[in-house]
């Protein structure tokens, strides 16, 4: 366990006693710890350092004299206040506020919880929380498929078939039981606006969003803000869809320098028909949960490509589904790396990649970029995050 910071101090038969907020953990976690328990001796420093100047002023202001070492005399009507914790409750204040933001535009549906116990990190206020893609310039997004289906008893039959509308496109049945079942790199065909069946089509997934709680956190070991789940999640559901602002080939280059220059990077490429694909979707400003979903060389999480009321080849919407059953409170990740067949792509044993290398690659930049170090912790790290 790590202490956060020290909530109050008290002596109990000559030993002090701190109150701990513990990082990563509620309030209602915090403990009472002997001295000799602690090993954080800058933040005791610090701690009574606060201590004295709040009691010093409270002693003057009332003209009380106190000797410094009868903490058992001091006032019991003085009450100290945590800089950090006063701090903290700000930062709460501003992330529940968000949080309702965030709610409102996504209809609770699923709820979305945002949480930071372990530091003073608030939500960026520069990003724009979006559901959809949203075009950059010169961009269009169709959403006309200009053709549906027609089944005349509705779509299971002839989905077993691979009819339907995956059979119109070459494609698979993706689904059994709402569960994605067709293997990774294989595109899926979602019914569409033109098609006659009714909206709870078995072919009708990605279109109907996300349904399990999920809680943007401040995670502990150092990679900033997670995605962790608030509840199971069964192997094969659709998790989330990667949405940003979708950007042409010479802009991603253009953002991807500076991104980099920044240590920072949520470009991901549409390359799933075409490696020279010209479009990117860009999710540093415009985004969703997905935003902050972390690399893991071991990922819970699976990109697949997926086509309903737009079928350009060269704009599919990027669906994150679960890999195997995914428990309460786990994190979500997915690998950065990670090709359209499940396998990470090959890169060199050096401190610089050229990412033009990746088959599907997030973060993309089309020049020499600095590595950086993974943090996953998985028992299969690769070392590097990119």
């Amino acid at each position: 366990f790590e202490v956060e910071y020290i909530v109050d101090f008290k002596m109990i038969n000559g030993q002090r006693y701190y109150l701990i907020k513990w990082v990563g953990w509620p309030n209602e976690a915090n403990t009472w710890e002997p001295d000799d328990n602690l090993s954080c001796s800058h933040l005791i420093h610090d701690f009574h350092e606060d201590y004295t100047m709040q009691l010093y002023k409270f002693l003057d202001d009332r003209k009380i004299s106190w000797n410094k070492r009868l903490f058992n005399a001091i006032p019991s009507n003085f009450k100290y206040v945590s800089f950090y914790a006063e701090q903290k409750r700000k930062i709460v204040t501003e992330l529940r506020t968000w949080q309702r933001k965030i709610n409102d535009i996504t209809k609770s549906c699923p709820l979305i919880a945002i949480e930071n116990e372990v530091d003073l990190c608030s939500f960026p206020s520069d990003f724009k929380y979006t559901v959809t893609n949203i075009p950059g310039k010169d961009v269009f997004i169709p959403n006309d498929p200009l053709i549906g289906c027609d089944c005349p008893n509705g779509c299971s039959s002839r989905l077993i078939k691979n009819l339907c509308c995956p059979g119109t496109h070459h494609g698979r049945n993706p689904y059994s039981n709402k569960l994605v079942k067709v293997h990774p790199g294989k595109p899926i065909f979602e019914c569409n606006i033109r098609c006659k069946c009714d909206m709870d089509c078995p072919n009708r997934v990605v279109q109907h969003g996300p349904h399990n709680a999920l809680s943007i956190y401040r995670t502990s070991n150092g990679k900033g803000w997670g995605v962790k789940a608030l509840e199971i999640i069964p192997k094969g559901s659709f998790v989330m869809e990667y949405v940003g602002e979708v950007i042409k080939n010479e802009e991603a280059e253009r953002r991807g320098k500076r991104y980099d220059s920044e240590g920072m990077t949520y470009l991901f490429d549409l390359d799933y028909y075409d490696s020279e694909n010209p479009l990117t979707v860009d999710a540093t400003r415009f985004g969703n949960i997905s935003h902050f979903v972390n690399h893991s060389c071991s990922p819970n999480l699976q990109v697949y490509n997926v086509f309903i009321n737009n079928v350009d080849p060269s704009l599919p919407r990027i669906a994150l589904f679960a890999l195997r059953t995914i428990s309460a409170n786990e994190e979500l990740t997915f690998d950065y790396q990670m090709t359209g067949d499940n396998s990470p792509a090959f890169l060199p044993q050096s401190e610089h990649v050229n990412l033009k290398c990746l088959v599907v690659s997030l973060p993309r930049v089309p020049c020499l970029i600095k590595r950086t170090r993974c943090l996953c912790g998985s028992s299969s790290c690769r070392g590097w995050l990119v």
